[in-house]
């Protein structure tokens, strides 16, 4: 699987991941098991 950076949108399981929070940005971390679909 292969993800191109600000490109793509990941569809991911309601429950899947873990949420951080870097200098006021959000980001979810998700394995690539909790992976429903990439969107182009």
């Amino acid at each position: 699987m292969i993800l191109r950076p600000l490109n793509d949108r990941v569809i991911f399981s309601k429950y899947a991941g873990t949420e951080i929070k870097v200098d006021e940005k959000e980001y979810t971390i998700v394995s690539q098991k909790g992976i429903i679909a990439i969107v182009e």
